[in-house]
């Protein structure tokens, strides 16, 4: 089953969210002990929860810096990943920028949000052109009451297989 199938089930039933949520902690294990959950997710927009537990918990007690970039990463790779195929597309991360706003003590919610347009022309049309491109995408984390957490840009080098130079493991 691929990612697409297993995000339309995880929209339409709560055991497809499970199992959606299931294979992903398998399939990327760095991030299986913050036990990141996809809270709602479909072609446009993606949320993800990071709990607060010890193991993302830092020395004050808050959500670890590392921690909440890495949910952020999550958020704005899953997306692209739904969107382009992993089959076609390799992604990697090409740099992270976190500013921090407030501590958090509570679980933390990362939403990212592209829309059709914004796909089209920033990363379709250079793909189709050039097979590469670089795509920054915004993403806000905030607690359970509302309080914005930190603000992360994930900047992404998107590449069609074909010109990828070493081997897909």
């Amino acid at each position: 089953m691929d990612l697409n199938q297993l995000v339309k089930s995880a929209q339409n039933s709560k055991f497809g969210k499970w199992k959606l949520n299931f294979i992903l902690k398998r399939v990327i294990p760095f991030n299986k002990p913050h036990n990141i959950e996809v809270s709602s997710m479909d072609n446009h927009h993606v949320k993800v929860s990071l709990p607060y537990k010890r193991s993302n918990l830092n020395h004050l007690k808050g959500l670890h810096a590392c921690a909440l970039a890495t949910a952020a990463e999550f958020a704005s790779g899953l997306l692209l990943l739904n969107r382009l195929g992993a089959k076609k597309y390799r992604l990697i991360m090409e740099s992270i920028q976190v500013s921090y706003h407030y501590q958090g003590k509570t679980n933390a919610i990362a939403s990212f949000t592209m829309e059709e347009e914004e796909f089209q022309k920033e990363i379709m049309e250079p793909l189709n052109r050039e097979g590469v491109c670089f795509k920054a995408c915004k993403i806000d984390l905030n607690d359970i009451q509302g309080n914005l957490l930190c603000t992360v840009t994930t900047n992404w080098q998107i590449k069609i297989w074909e010109k990828v130079k070493t081997k897909m493991v």
